[in-house]
């Protein structure tokens, strides 16, 4: 069985759903840059631009979650649980207007966990199997 590199909280899972409500599909795209560093951000699918620079690592209560190659060269050795915590975010994420914002807690993976880990693509390799069969696996 394959070892998932992102997981959700049940809080997560119902702000997501929330949002989805209001903006319909979703991503995440986790970066190192401005905007709250390396804070999860929530964007409309499609609003933010992957490509061969980002990493795709899995869906978050099926939307896709990318992560920045850089960012991910630190955190490849990690297991990513987003959660949601009160307080306002200075990002472009959707949630912020809640109040609320996206957050990452992590834990390292288990030298058996490093074995069985799902297989990341890069965006431009997410995108290209995502418009050939409709899916990714």
């Amino acid at each position: 069985m394959l070892v998932s590199r992102i997981l959700t909280t049940v809080a997560a899972d119902q702000m997501i759903e929330q949002l989805k409500h209001v903006h319909g599909e979703l991503m995440f795209h986790q970066s190192g840059g401005c905007c709250d560093g390396s804070q999860p951000m929530c964007f409309e699918n499609g609003e933010f631009k992957v490509g061969a620079n980002d990493v795709y690592l899995g869906d978050a209560c099926g939307c896709p979650f990318f992560m920045s190659a850089d960012q991910f060269e630190y955190w490849q050795h990690t297991q990513l649980l987003l959660d949601v915590t009160p307080g306002r975010g200075s990002s472009f994420s959707l949630e912020i207007p809640l109040g609320i914002r996206f957050i990452i807690h992590s834990r390292l993976f288990t030298a058996e966990e490093l074995n069985s880990l799902t297989p990341v693509l890069n965006g431009e390799e997410y995108l290209l199997q995502k418009a050939v069969t409709g899916k990714v696996s």
